[in-house]
């Protein structure tokens, strides 16, 4: 195990950000002659710098530095060449990675993230053409039904994630609920677990929500007389569809495809369960990066890299959505 610390300059950091928050908090309640409402968001301030600052900082600094400290950008080339670590240890040992037939660039990280992008992508997809259909079925105001559907929607939310998908394993798996009703119909059993198409199954389930409900929200608060005034003008329901809803509920659907295909791309766990070992995510890249081979440095690079690719998903988001009209779950 690395014996990693936080460098003495992050202790600093620390001290100057709580002496800071006193300083800003004292001149806030002279300023007011009192504690105001804003008062109240100072304890969520703190606890922002504290545990979502300064990690991002601590990660930062891992990943631009080596086990001694020393500045690198080895930990970013070791993602591109996944068997530069190894070929480091071979020539420090006086071997030829060449010799030992070594000397290729191993594609593992690349091609892990690109497998990452490429399942994300078909969640997203498939949430998008499952979840706008249902949202605008909730939020049609002629549908009595409405209402409960979106009930049904939150009450598998208010499980635990973890059971939500170890459940799809008593129907899924050889001797499952699925498996069972096949043969007791005459049918051979299906591989059903283990393979990409089950993660899918899985991921889709739990992040269906998340698009579902930015989008219900969009078109929940549309104003109906466009629809109305669009019909009057002489357009039928699809092109009042295309020309008018579709477009004002623009903002929901990047903020379903946001928050959907971000927790997509760094899930961990579905894969593990669901993929039984056989298909490995990002995030399983980033887990066994951090703990199996214990190098603090490279997974904090491959976690920056990740960031980037959230920074780029909010900056589409705000391009699009300024106000974040789509953003809210209710």
């Amino acid at each position: 195990m690395n014996n990693l610390s936080i460098p003495s300059w992050g202790f600093w950091l620390m001290g100057i950000g709580f002496g800071l928050f006193v300083a800003m908090l004292v001149h806030t309640i002279r300023r007011n002659r009192g504690m105001k409402r804003s008062f109240y968001a100072w304890p969520y301030t703190l606890w922002m710098v504290v545990f979502t600052v300064l990690p991002l900082v601590l990660i930062a600094y891992y990943a631009f530095t080596d086990k001694a400290g020393q500045f690198t950008l080895e930990n970013f080339a070791n993602f591109w060449d996944s068997n530069r670590g190894m070929k480091t240890q071979l020539i420090a040992q006086g071997f030829d990675p060449e010799a030992l037939g070594m000397g290729a660039r191993g594609t593992v990280n690349v091609g892990t993230l690109i497998y990452s992008l490429w399942m994300a992508f078909l969640c997203t997809g498939i949430s998008l053409l499952l979840g706008y259909p249902a949202a605008l079925i909730m939020a049609d105001r002629e549908f009595k039904l409405g209402a409960t559907i979106v009930v049904l929607f939150i009450i598998p939310m208010w499980m635990n994630f973890l059971l939500r998908t170890i459940a799809w394993m008593s129907l899924l798996e050889d001797n499952g609920l699925i498996n069972t009703l096949l043969q007791s119909l005459g049918f051979a059993k299906l591989k059903l677990m283990y393979n990409s198409q089950a993660v899918l199954l899985g991921m889709v389930y739990n992040y269906l929500p998340f698009m579902v409900f930015p989008i219900y929200n969009s078109l929940n608060r549309q104003d109906r007389r466009l629809s109305e005034a669009a019909m009057d003008l002489g357009a039928n329901k699809w092109t009042t569809f295309w020309r008018v809803i579709f477009p004002i509920s623009m903002p929901g659907i990047v903020s379903g495809i946001t928050m959907v295909f971000m927790p997509s791309v760094t899930t961990f766990f579905i894969p593990r369960v669901l993929g039984g070992g056989n298909t490995e995510m990002f995030g399983d890249l980033i887990e066994r990066t951090f703990l199996t081979a214990d190098d603090w440095n490279v997974g904090s690079a491959l976690s920056l890299i990740m960031m980037v690719l959230i920074l780029f998903s909010l900056g589409l988001l705000r391009k699009v959505d300024p106000e974040g009209e789509g953003g809210s779950l209710i």
